[in-house]
């Protein structure tokens, strides 16, 4: 039993740790996009998407999905 809230314990606080780096994650794509305005309008359209697809995820809880669609984001923009 005490192995099983253990296990319980972990999986909840692994999924705090993930919804809380949403947002560490959109914050670093749109300061890059603020200081290095120098995007081709194709990977703009691109992180744009993908950054607002990002949010939405983790706005619905689906803080996994999120990180890595933002992860997406951040690889077109190099980051």
């Amino acid at each position: 039993m005490k192995k099983t809230l253990v296990a319980v314990a972990l999986i909840f606080a692994s999924a705090g740790a993930f919804g809380f780096h949403c947002p560490a994650d959109m914050k670093k794509i749109d300061e890059h996009l603020a200081t290095n305005p120098a995007v081709s309008a194709e990977d703009m359209s691109k992180v744009q998407e993908l950054r607002a697809a990002g949010e939405d995820l983790h706005n619905n809880g689906q803080h996994h999905a999120s990180v890595a669609v933002l992860a997406e984001a951040m690889r077109v923009l190099g980051i």
